[in-house]
């Protein structure tokens, strides 16, 4: 029997790792950068063990009299050690999840294995399953929110530090072999140490689709399969001889921002979208190249020893005139050989595919080649005629393993890689229709929104009516017209899937909705076709703020009513979806407003979709922190109401969540299959009848609510200079200086105001000056103020955390986000403030309510310490809180030097780069950033 992995081995790699790097450090920055990282390192160890203030004056000297290069170096080792244990706990979490495997019991909860178990002991037949998953449709969309903070060369040589370093727990290894390898791992090290994290320039929009693309090239591609194949397994381990009648569908399906969020982005143009696509299809083209490439080596039966199907002999035929041209230097290849014959034209149908993408993105959108594939359709029908012929003459076993990989590849991921969603803010869509139609003497914008309704209804079934003459429009107009245009030219041309929804931000009423559907009308992707409906896009509101959650049935109600959307809808699919916004809303009104209302909105919205007969897709909009909504998948899916959840579950993954989650094989394949378990769970309503909480339940987090959010409101609007205290208690102006995106950080600079800071960086500021507010402030006051010390009442809350999986998430995820909150460092941030009165009270203020909620969620959640129930994690961020401790005491000196108003440009400017090393830093140690 394998031997049982601890802790000690992850220990055990951490300290090697470790080690190399102060080799490295030694070596390369030479003693006195290994001298400063060692004693800070000991230094702040012991004061995480014991306070003592004559050690901690002693370290910040050493801090005050690090020079800019020696603070350079010291900041990057600190961040680099992060990165290293980063790996080791991955690492250690496959080993862990590969032991249980082992040992052929149930797996983890979550895992397929254990969800299938669950089904099947709840008597879920075979049959119910098998409706379940042909309903299931679990879709994470990549974006490009500033929160990424790691370049694309950085996580490539992690990536090799990762691979390398598992080749350690091979057993068969010498003495030898395992010094090799660790020299190998140690000069792998050395690279990182040499490579810059810090990028020169601010990224460009390509950038950023190529930093997507790399997740897919690197991980997804074979995760993918990977999940399927553990899926398949599972159902025939759970359901034995009934698996044999359960097909599985396609499940997973990806999205992404990148290229087509233009809300906020001046950068991200038409012509963006349209390289963003062309480049997705040469991915997949590059991919399935090299795939067929290997298949041609494996599937080489001969037709003198089985007998291939008559559809593959037909499809051989057909292929006559590519036959020409494929086999011009050799027309005998493969004659005796169908399979490596047909592959061999894929792969040249596939060439001259690729061929013509990179003619386009290099300008020529004119050569294109004749036998190319011109849809993925075209490709997945011959693989499945491969696969067919297979299985007919008994080598289904040979067909379902690298083939039927493939065909799952293209049933994924198509020629478009990810659907792109296009977003855009709701009023640039009012100001060019308006200015279109006052072009035919419609005066829009002097209608109100019944007269609106009525106009764009009238429209919409006769768009020929107005004729478009982008040259007489405003740029901004001219632009939104030419997304439509090129929407309808990228169907064509890329794929009919190339695109997911068009994303409305700050939908505020139904004509909103009806705008975009007009303009897309304009240029053919909706109306009439003799005299029938069509429609070729998918719209999405999104609901951002608490006022506008609140707003989302009249909004949808008014929508739905309307005789001629409901028509497009239904010919559409009839299905609608709505985006749910987590960031703006925590901004606006706290964690418990954001989390309630958003609860509250999916119930609404649930109702109000089934009373109208319509299929529902929930978007969620989702960052990395708990105060945008993160939080481990699997959880966040069961949280959600009951009942709402029908087969298909939409969300964003931002910034360094795709790199924890998508930079590996094994990792990408597990967040996967959490992600899909916990679609299916959550789903169960199609096929057993529902069990709602208690009513009761719904009223006291009511109550909880009001208190919370007026306690947070009375934070953040109501508290005088709170705002400066913001901009001052955190790094949040200079984080505007990172090249981590290509989107601005403030929607107008130089304005002091909650309208003008975005989400993210409002998050990102708090995470980094270790306040954490946004996820857990007013969240102590709600449950003290609600149970007043009353044992019934602390009873029943005691209840809802045990049975209530939303309130239990709420809680969980709170704790979190007090472990990495340490009051007694931000008050080294409010020593920044210019007025000391008002940092002190503030700083008071948002101490006091921390303790408060600590100690509440601990009473409430029956834990003894924070992350009790967690205790992996907890130990996770315990081991990286003594390395955090320094990087934040180096940030607070660092931005009180160039916050001065006495020091110079020029000694400002040599701060200004170690400073932002260490935004980056904290945000590797933290797993936080926006």
């Amino acid at each position: 029997m394998a031997t049982q992995i601890s802790d000690k081995q992850l220990r055990s790699r951490v300290k090697l790792l470790g080690r190399l790097l102060g080799n490295v450090l030694h070596e390369q920055a030479g003693e006195g950068v290994f001298r400063a990282v060692e004693t800070l390192r000991k230094g702040y160890v012991s004061l995480r063990k014991k306070d003592d203030a004559a050690r901690a004056r002693r370290l910040k000297r050493i801090i005050e009299g690090l020079d800019p290069e020696l603070a350079t170096h010291v900041v990057r080792a600190f961040s680099t050690y992060f990165s290293l244990v980063n790996i080791a706990e991955e690492a250690y979490q496959h080993r862990q999840r590969r032991q249980q495997v082992r040992t052929g019991e149930t797996l983890w909860e979550g895992s397929y294995d254990h969800t299938l178990q669950e089904f099947h002991d709840q008597g879920i037949s075979a049959e119910q399953l098998q409706a379940l998953l042909g309903k299931l449709n679990y879709m994470p969309v990549f974006t490009a929110h500033p929160t990424e903070a790691k370049r694309r060369t950085i996580l490539e040589t992690l990536r090799r530090i990762f691979v390398t370093s598992e080749q350690l727990n091979d057993p068969r290894l010498g003495k030898n072999e395992r010094e090799e390898i660790t020299i190998d791992i140690a000069a792998q090290i050395q690279v990182l140490w040499k490579t810059d994290e810090v990028r020169v320039h601010k990224p460009k929009v390509r950038d950023e689709i190529r930093n997507g693309q790399y997740y897919f090239r690197e991980s997804l591609f074979e995760a993918v399969p990977l999940s399927y194949r553990y899926l398949e397994k599972a159902i025939h381990k759970v359901y034995g001889d009934e698996a044999k009648n359960i097909t599985i569908p396609t499940i997973i399906r990806f999205g992404s921002w990148i290229g087509g969020d233009r809300d906020g982005n001046p950068f991200v143009k038409p012509k963006t979208t349209v390289e963003a696509l062309r480049m997705q299809k040469r991915e997949m083209l590059l991919e399935y190249l090299n795939r067929i490439a290997r298949l041609g080596h494996k599937l080489t039966h001969s037709d003198q020893l089985c007998e291939p199907s008559t559809a593959i002999r037909k499809s051989l035929e057909c292929d006559d005139d590519i036959c020409r041209s494929a086999f011009a230097d050799n027309p005998n290849r493969f004659s005796h050989e169908p399979y490596r014959h047909k592959l061999h034209l894929m792969h040249y149908r596939l060439e001259l595919s690729l061929r013509t993408v990179k003619n386009q993105l290099a300008g020529n959108d004119r050569e294109r080649y004749e036998g190319r594939y011109l849809t993925e359709d075209e490709f997945l029908t011959d693989l499945r005629i491969i696969h067919e012929s297979l299985c007919s003459h008994g080598d289904a076993n040979i067909a379902n393993k690298d083939l039927l990989d493939l065909i799952r590849l293209v049933e994924t991921f198509g020629f478009f890689l990810a659907h792109l969603d296009i977003r855009q803010e709701s009023t640039r869509h009012t100001e060019a229709v308006t200015e279109i139609l006052q072009a035919s003497g419609i005066d829009y914008a002097a209608l109100d929104e019944t007269a609106r309704m009525e106009k764009l209804t009238e429209l919409l079934g006769n768009a020929n009516q107005i004729e478009l003459n982008k040259s007489g429009y405003t740029e901004p107009t001219s632009e939104t017209v030419e997304v439509f245009e090129v929407m309808a030219q990228m169907h064509q041309e890329v794929s009919k899937h190339a695109f997911g929804s068009y994303v409305i931000s700050m939908t505020h009423a139904a004509s909103h909705i009806m705008e975009v559907m007009f303009l897309g009308s304009l240029c053919g992707l909706a109306g009439k076709k003799n005299n029938e409906w069509f429609c070729d896009i998918s719209i999405s509101p999104l609901f951002e703020t608490v006022e506008d959650l609140k707003h989302i049935d009249p909004v949808m109600r008014a929508l739905f009513s309307n005789a001629s959307y409901a028509a497009l809808l239904k010919v559409a699919g009839n299905r609608q979806e709505i985006m749910l916004g987590y960031s703006d809303s925590c901004k606006d009104g706290g964690i418990l407003a954001s989390g309630w209302n958003l609860y509250q909105a999916q119930r609404q919205i649930t109702e109000l979709a089934r009373e109208y007969h319509i299929d529902l897709r929930l978007f969620h909009g989702r960052g990395g922190t708990i105060g945008r909504g993160g939080g481990p998948t699997h959880h966040a899916i069961l949280s959600q109401p009951v009942d709402t959840v029908h087969g298909e579950i939409k969300f964003t993954e931002q910034g360094e969540v795709l790199s924890y989650k998508y930079s590996n094989v094994e990792t990408a394949s597990y967040e996967l299959g959490m992600g899909v378990t916990g679609l299916m769970k959550a789903s169960r309503s199609l096929i057993v009848p529902p069990q709602d909480y208690e009513t009761e339940y719904l009223e006291i987090m009511n109550e909880l609510t009001q208190v919370g959010e007026d306690y947070y409101r009375e934070l953040i609007n109501r508290t005088e200079g709170f705002l400066d205290y913001f901009y001052e208690a955190t790094p949040v102006s200079e984080i505007g200086l990172l090249n981590i995106g290509s989107r601005p950080s403030h929607r107008k600079k130089a304005d002091r105001s909650m309208s003008s800071i975005r989400a993210i960086p409002w998050v990102f500021g708090w995470a980094q000056s270790r306040h954490t507010l946004p996820a857990w402030y007013g969240i102590g006051t709600a449950l003290s103020k609600w149970h007043n010390n009353d044992p019934q009442r602390i009873e029943k809350l005691q209840s809802m955390y045990k049975e209530w999986p939303f309130f239990r998430a709420l809680l969980s995820n709170s704790q979190m986000a007090l472990y990495k909150g340490d009051m007694a460092i931000a008050r080294e941030y409010a020593d920044l403030c210019k007025d000391s009165t008002v940092a002190e009270r503030l700083h008071s203020k948002i101490s006091d309510e921390y303790m408060r909620t600590r100690e509440q969620v601990l009473k409430v959640s029956g834990c003894d310490y924070l992350m009790e129930e967690t205790p992996a994690l907890a130990f996770s961020l315990e081991r990286r809180n003594p390395y955090l401790d320094p990087l934040n005491h180096i940030q607070t000196t660092l931005l009180h030097r160039l916050r001065d108003e006495h020091v110079s440009d020029d000694e400002r400017d040599i701060w200004r780069n170690p400073l932002l090393r260490t935004i980056n830093a904290i945000a590797q140690g933290m797993r936080n950033t926006g």
